[in-house]
Order: structure tokens, then sequence, then C-alpha cells
């Protein structure tokens, strides 16, 4: 046991943590010269194609160091601020981390939530300064900034190029040395911790974990705690690049295991796994739940497809633990659920991992977050809004919270005073403002999330010419005057379009809404109103013009009250159309709601 080594890598977007990865994999000989490829952790089409890491992934390498052989498990990490729940995941299964920092971008803002997560579980942090080899790298700043940061000397830096394979000995040599061993007994009863899992249609689900204290062997009788089911270990093993099974899997030691559960919600990450004649009496405490930010209903385009859609759902959970899930109904788009999201590119790749890998084409509604009501029949009781429909009528209607969060900007100093512009557009206030050195600034403000799931990721970017780094954590509700908008097709309210919004900005956004959809929803042989609406007044008004035959083409010349006839008569047939006549609403428009600044 003392010479395995558990370490995952943490750093800020494209900071160069899965090229570090496939470096360390070809220094410790763990892949042959015809397996390497760029990213090779990476697995997924979707992380291939956007070049980032969506899921944490788990690999054994074994390396000689001092004339000893050593077991180092790595995990590679995602960088974005949508998966913070996998890198604490990954946290929860280490001894060490290797926060990585490019040396042209210096440290931002993933950089340091991620150090924190790693220094609350008292992780080994070993600091490596990345793509040394740029020309516009400027190591010395950047090492100053580390040592500020983290307060270690200057010596411990290591610099390394993951590129070149510049500085990757000695990566190595400093996780052999600074990480831990480790601890754990191997006589006790099987303590082991799920930090991953993952569903493949031929064999099951197949569950990564860390064995705590004692050992887990192939055709032992096992129980899962959370939900105390006991199975049998068909298969256990260790994860190199191919599952390589093994008899047993020691103290210390990450494998997976293979149980033949077909159903995934049998499974729970941050579960403990433990013997079933001799069970350990305490459960890994630590393990947080996940707190969804951003909620959107996903429907399927065909109500049949429903169970087919929960099934889906449960087996994405499976390796996408964050994802959160119940059922709901809505009158436009008949069954479908109401999913909790960490942030928007998480929704987007749910999204996409739905369609690709289930191949389930979804409706996804306009996303929002959850409000608390108070009404004045009981000013004590909350009402939780997941949905505008929700929302008590405005006669009983005490008052509105929102939540708010604690947002950190890192951005250039010349990049102020559009960044601030924009968060106080957001309702944002500044609550602090610190130059970290004189060419970069950090801003905190307090805003509501709402403001913040549109489009302002995209917005910050643009602002800022791709240099500001953005965080945010949640500091709980906060009273708001809220309005409910309603969107009326044909005079009808489409639930699935309503939003709750800031008084203020209600009738700008409304108005905005109705061009949107003015532009996408199809023409049709009849005109079709597009309304919003607070309660019964409306506030903003677009037409979609009715395609029209010419009736008069006959008509040669002769008196006009020929032309009025043919004319009122078509009217009149419009007009009985409209009454009987419903609007389809393309799944754009329902997506493009969300884009109204484009």
């Amino acid at each position: 046991m003392k010479n395995i080594r558990n370490f995952c890598i943490i750093a800020h977007i494209d900071h160069g943590k899965s090229t570090l990865a496939d470096r360390l994999l070809s220094a410790t000989g763990s892949v042959t010269a015809r397996e390497e490829q760029a990213q090779l952790l990476d697995n997924m089409d979707l992380e291939r194609e956007r070049g980032i890491t969506i899921k944490s992934h788990a690999i054994q390498m074994e390396y000689t160091y001092k004339g000893e052989n050593y077991i180092l498990n790595l995990i590679d990490t995602p960088g974005h601020v949508d998966f913070s729940y996998e890198v604490s995941r990954s946290i929860a299964a280490c001894e060490g981390a290797l926060l990585v920092v490019d040396a042209a971008q210096s440290i931002q803002a993933q950089t340091i939530s991620n150090l924190y997560l790693a220094l609350e579980n008292d992780l080994e942090i070993i600091p490596v300064l990345n793509k040394i080899d740029l020309p516009s790298a400027n190591p010395e700043e950047v090492t100053d900034d580390i040592v500020d940061l983290l307060g270690c000397d200057a010596e411990e830096i290591i610099p390394a190029s993951a590129k070149t394979g510049l500085g990757i000995d000695d990566i190595l040599a400093a996780i052999i040395e600074r990480v831990p061993a480790p601890k754990g007994n191997a006589d006790e009863s099987l303590q082991a911790l799920i930090f991953d899992s993952v569903y493949n249609p031929f064999r099951g689900v197949e569950t990564y974990f860390r064995v705590l204290n004692g050992e887990i062997r192939k055709g032992q009788h096992i129980k899962f705690m959370a939900t105390g089911k006991t199975y049998y270990a068909d298969e256990v093993g260790t994860l190199k690049l191919k599952q390589l099974p093994k008899q047993v899997i020691k103290t210390g030691d990450v494998g997976y295991l293979i149980t033949g559960i077909k159903e995934a919600v049998e499974v729970k990450v941050g579960d403990t796994i433990t013997d079933a004649k001799n069970p350990t009496t305490n459960m890994i405490e630590g393990f947080e739940d996940v707190k969804p930010m951003v909620f959107a209903g996903i429907y399927p385009v065909d109500t049949e497809d429903y169970e087919e859609l929960r099934a889906s759902m449960e087996k994405l959970q499976l390796n996408d633990a964050s994802l959160v899930f119940q059922p709901e109904s809505s009158a436009a788009l008949g069954f479908g659920f109401r999913c909790g999201f960490l942030g928007m590119l998480h929704l987007e790749i749910i999204q996409e991992r739905l369609e690709r890998e289930f191949d389930m084409t979804v409706i996804t509604t306009v996303p929002n977050v959850s409000y608390h009501a108070y009404t004045n029949r009981e000013p004590d009781e909350v009402i939780l809004v997941n949905n505008p429909s929700d929302l008590p009528e405005p006669s009983t209607l005490n008052r509105v919270e929102e939540p708010f969060i604690k947002a950190t900007i890192i951005t250039k100093s010349d990049f102020v005073g559009p960044v601030m512009s924009l968060c106080i557009e957001k309702r944002g206030q500044i609550t602090n403002q610190t130059y970290l050195t004189t060419e970069r600034v950090e801003l905190s403000f307090d805003m509501p999330l709402a403001e913040i799931v549109f489009d302002f990721y995209d917005r910050l970017k643009t602002v800022s010419k791709g240099y500001a780094s953005f965080d945010y954590a949640p500091i709980g509700m906060r009273e708001s005057k809220l309005v409910k908008v309603d969107v009326l097709l044909n005079g009808n309210t489409v639930d699935a379009l309503s939003a709750l919004l800031h008084q203020d900005n209600a009738y700008d956004i409304g108005k905005k809404m109705c061009e949107k959809l003015r532009q996408l929803i199809p023409r049709q042989q009849f005109d079709i109103p597009i309304q919003a609406a607070i309660g019964a007044k409306i506030i903003a008004r677009e037409t979609v013009k009715a395609l029209r035959k010419d009736v008069t083409a006959k008509c040669y010349g002769g008196d006009i009250s020929r032309k009025r006839k043919l004319l009122e008569k078509q009217k009149k047939g419009k007009k009985r159309m409209r009454a009987v006549g419903n609007v389809e609403i393309p799944q754009e428009a329902f997506m493009a709601v969300l884009k109204l600044n484009d």
C-alpha cells in the first residue's frame, strides 16, 4: 500500500489538464505508441468535438522510481464551473492534486475555486506551471502569483510543458515524493467509496470505487449501504486504458466493479460498498448532494416516448450524478421531466448526449431558477415556484424571493468598466474590487441567479475579449419585485414560454420575445397575433401575417365592388380559420427566447 499514489489534476479551462494526462501516460508507458492520441482520456465524441472535458476520467499507471515500483492512480477532471461537481467527487477519492496553471493566462477564477475544494479535503497540492514553451508565456510573474496564492516556495513550483514533454519526470518524482500514501487498515471489513459509475448495455452498471479499508475479491458477497441491497462481485479489476480484471483490489487502490445491476437507480455516487456477511458500521461521510442551479423542462417530441425518455435519463444520471429530475406535465407539451442542471453548458451537453447516446430528440423549455413565494393568507408558509405557472395569483401574493449568488470575476484592468456595466445591467451590486496585480482585478458581485442563466457568460466573454473568468457560489434568497410574463399565441397562453421577470425589465423583454417569435413562427393561412401579457394587461404585440392567395387575379378591369366582394369573402374565411386553427411552435422558438440579444 505504501507504493500507491492517488492524485487528480485540477485547473481552469484550457490550462492543459488533459494534455498533461497524455504526457504522464506516455512517460509511464501506460499506452503504446499506436494507442496514443491527443486528449486520450476524453473518450466521448462530444468532448473531442468541443475540446473540453465533461467527465472525470480515472486511469492507473505503473512507474519505477529509484528501483521501486509504484502504482499511480490518476483522475483527470473538467475545468468548467458547470462540472465542478465532477471535480469535488474526484477530489474525494484522492490524497494529492496537481494544480496546473497556464504560464500565459496566469491564475483564473476556476483555478482558485478548484484549489479551495482541494484544500478543504486536505489534499497535498503540487503546483505545476504549464505551457512555458509558449512565446507569450510569462513564467516569472506567474510564479510570483502562485507563491502569493499558495504561500509555498518558488522552488516547489514545477515548470513544465505538456506539449513538448518538458518537466514530466519532475512531476512524476514530485507525485511520489510529496503525495502521501493512502491510509487504511487492510484487516478491517471492506469499506469502499463509489466515486463514479457508467452504464454498459451488455454488462449492466459498472461502478468505479476506491477501497478505504479492507479488500474486495472477485465473487465476494457485497452490500451497498445507501440502498441496503446485496450483490455478488462478478468482476473486479483496475482501470487501465482498457479494464483489466483482477482477483482482488486491496486497500488504498482504485478499481471497477461489475455486479450485473440492470437498474440504474440502485447505484448512488458517494455510497459505501461493504461486505454483506461482515459489514462495516460507519458509512463514508462528507459527500454532499448536488445543488442544481438552473431548471428546465425536458419533453419528448412524441408523447409516446415518455417511458423511454425516463429510462434514458436514469442511465445518463448514472454517468452524470449532478443531473436531477422529476416528472411534470405541461398543457402545451404533454408529459416530461423537470430537470435541475448546474449551468447552461450542462443543460446543452445533457440535451446533446440524450440525442447522441440514446437517440432521444427532446424539447427543452426556457430555463429558469427556483423561487420562494409567500401569500397573504399564510405569510410564513413557503411556496416553492419551479415553474412560472406555479406562482400564486397576484391578488393573494405577499412577496417573492429569488436566489442570489456571489459572483467572482477575474479580468484584465482594461475591461473593468465594461464588466461592471454588464453586471449592473443584470441587477448586480458590486461588493468588492481587489487588484491581484497591476494588470489583473478580482471583482465580487451579489447578483440574482436568474440573470446569469441566459446569456451572461457569453456576453462577459464578449465585453472582456475572452479574458474574464467567472465563478459563482449561492448566498441564499432575497426579496425581489417579480412579475409573471405570459406569451399568448392566437389568444392562447403557451405555458412553456412563460417567464418570471423583474418588473423593470418585463416590458423590454416581453417586446423582444414577441419580435423574436414573429421571425421564427412560420406563416399560416390566417393572422397569428403574438402577445406578451402581465396578468390581463397586454404589454407588447406582433402579428405574423397570413399567407394570402391572390383572389383578385382573375378580375381584369371591371368595377371595384367585384374585387371588394372577393376580398371580403377571403377575409371571412380567414376569420373562421383563425377561430379553429392552432399554431405549432418550432423547437428553435423555445431556445431562441434565451438569446434575445443576438
